[in-house]
């Protein structure tokens, strides 16, 4: 029989209680500084007639900075162009990763190398390679340089309506393909090798395995690569901000630069706030809907 009073027990659970809210209390005051309270002052900002300079002449509007931003063509025409990238982004990123992991998920001395090389743009600075890449964007660029040589005039990469944005979205899947690449690979580490020697003595090719055994054992890794990148591609940002600053002729601009131009520019931070809390709301809304559409579907085969 033990010699314990039943109130120790209790006491060193409390304590062990006590000392985990120690330990995670920074996180949650973080938390709470840069996210839940941002997203409350927006709420409340979104309101009213707010010049952050001029904090003394905030005006309560109600409701007038909604519906004027539903008459504001630049706020659509954002949105639009937001809504493109996000449509073309996600499969080609999606595609890209997979394809760099199926290639180098193999038992080669040049593995590591290539893991390192396509891995390597995620952890360069977002700005830097927006930086280089306008560059090999530009008329005398390495890009149209290699197009002269073979036969293809030069292209007005960042300076056209029409081929701005899909450079954009060229360059932003080649940058954040690593990442995901990773990812996928540990998916494919998980998958049995049972499951490919088996389908191998059935007579199964290459492409058939892809079909019936690496696709289907990669399901749930595919769902949260869609899920994450379209999360990502929505706060698009630096890379029009820095390569074209949203021109030309707004052919570039987003949503998160279009808060970013009325907030810090305008210095309209109620008007901001309001289109912040429209897209955010929307964000959360296709969030979910994705989520319940990849979960039945998922069961389905390849």
């Amino acid at each position: 029989m033990s010699s314990r009073r039943p109130g120790y027990s209790l006491g060193r659970e409390k304590e062990k209680v006590l000392l985990g809210i120690i330990f995670i209390l920074p996180a949650i005051m973080l938390l709470f500084a840069f996210l839940i309270l941002p997203i409350f002052l927006a709420f409340d900002y979104s309101f009213f007639s707010y010049n952050i300079l001029m904090p003394h002449k905030k005006e309560f509007i109600g409701l007038s900075n909604y519906t004027d931003i539903l008459k504001d063509r630049t706020f659509w025409n954002a949105m639009k162009n937001t809504f493109y990238f996000v449509i073309l982004i996600v499969p080609y990123q999606s595609a890209l990763a997979l394809f760099l992991a199926l290639l180098i998920n193999r038992k080669t001395k040049a593995t590591s190398i290539f893991r390192i090389g396509f891995f390597s743009p995620v952890i360069t600075s977002i700005v830097v390679i927006s930086i280089l890449w306008t560059f090999l964007y530009s008329k005398e660029g390495l890009i149209n340089n290699f197009l002269g040589f073979i036969g293809i005039p030069p292209q007005a990469f960042l300076t056209s309506e029409d081929q701005a944005m899909n450079a954009i979205i060229f360059m932003s899947g080649w940058q954040m393909s690593g990442y995901f690449m990773m990812v996928f690979l540990a998916g494919l580490k998980e998958i049995p090798a049972m499951l490919y020697e088996a389908s191998s003595i059935d007579g199964a090719n290459k492409i058939q395995q892809l079909r019936h055994v690496t696709l289907p054992g990669l399901v749930h890794v595919i769902k949260f690569v869609i899920l994450m990148t379209t999360i990502q591609a929505f706060k698009l940002f630096q890379q029009p901000f820095i390569m074209t600053g949203g021109g030309p002729n707004g052919s570039t601009e987003t949503v998160v630069q279009l808060i970013y131009k009325e907030g810090f520019q305008y210095r309209n931070a109620g008007y901001s706030s309001a289109i912040a809390i429209i897209f955010f709301v929307l964000i959360i809304v296709i969030s979910i809907i994705m989520q319940k559409f990849l979960e039945e579907n998922e069961s389905s085969t390849f």
